[in-house]
């Protein structure tokens, strides 16, 4: 699978396994559209599961469930598809450690963060993931910082002052947490863009999934399995499979759109997700948490549309 020559605020921030396309064709838009309610529904359902769940069962119980299921679906591909087993080489374990570690870390952070803080504060949070990504894509791949990247990552860092509030009484600590986690994705995402020259897809999902069951095991309690009633299944299954379709769907939204007009529908799930917690959790509707989402969108349009001219 190819990338992108440059690591900016596109696509390989956001799945960095995916081949660059020019643009979109007209004959592209149902099924873009098709696949961008997928990913949004997708998002919504991991956060109302984890949502129904965080009372019963902690950050690493849910996510040793999302790590069981994922392994479970990568094994049965393997019997349906023996030659599958062939892109399971160990010759980049250490990266695959690493990359796991950091999205086992990641992935926590956004649970606890979704448990703690507004919904729409989460997922607005978590857009600045691909700014972090054109940072670390200067400082650890040796990619050009441009006036563009500048301008774009000042105003994404203001959006982000605007959501989090330092100093004000508006201000949540949990933010930081969200925070912390769109950083984590970053580096995870440049991990991935080294991982993805040599390793497939398929691979990179299956060292994930059994890498990351142990270490959530391991922050588990041990007789969690016990403690699980009937009502819990519904919500289990949500993050197990939405924890997959999920990618699916936002991968082939990319087959069949640009960036530029990906990422933008992507924020969709921002006011989409506010009026479900609005609804469903009396949370209230916060417009400078969306007046700050707009300018990290903002920000990552720029960006977008300065390295669509330079390419």
């Amino acid at each position: 699978m190819a990338l992108t020559a440059t690591t900016t605020f596109d696509r390989s921030a956001v799945d960095p396994a995916i081949s660059a396309h020019s643009g979109i064709h007209p004959t592209d838009i149902a099924w873009l559209s098709l696949w961008m309610t997928g990913t949004l529904l997708s998002f919504t359902v991991v956060a109302v599961s984890v949502r129904a769940l965080a009372g019963a069962l902690s950050a690493f119980e849910m996510m040793s469930f999302r790590s069981a299921f994922g392994l479970a679906v990568m094994l049965a591909l393997v019997a349906g598809r023996p030659a599958l087993r062939r892109d399971l080489s160990r010759r980049r374990l250490r990266l695959h450690a690493l990359r796991n570690t950091l999205h086992f870390a990641s992935q926590t952070g956004w649970t606890v963060a979704v448990t703690l803080l507004p919904l729409a504060t989460v997922f607005a949070l978590e857009f600045t993931m691909p700014a972090w990504v054109a940072l670390f894509a200067v400082l650890t791949l040796g990619e050009r910082m441009s006036m563009a990247r500048v301008g774009a990552l000042a105003v994404c860092f203001v959006g982000v002052l605007v959501i989090v509030r330092p100093g004000l009484g508006g201000f949540q600590p949990a933010a930081l947490i969200a925070l912390g986690t769109a950083f984590a994705f970053a580096l995870v995402a440049i991990c991935t863009k080294k991982l993805v020259t040599t390793e497939s897809t398929f691979a990179i999902l299956f060292w994930m999934n059994l890498m990351q069951l142990p270490m959530n095991v391991a922050g588990s309690d041990p007789l969690f399995v016990t403690r699980l009633e009937w009502w819990m299944a519904l919500p289990l299954l949500g993050i197990g499979i939405a924890g997959l379709t999920t990618h699916f769907c936002l991968t082939n939204a990319f087959r069949h759109g640009d960036a530029s007009v990906v990422i933008p529908l992507d924020f969709l799930r921002v006011p989409f997700i506010a009026m479900i917690g609005a609804l469903f959790y009396a949370e209230p509707l916060d417009g400078l948490v969306f007046a700050g989402g707009g300018l990290i969108l903002a920000g990552i349009v720029w960006n977008l549309r300065s390295e669509t001219r330079r390419t």
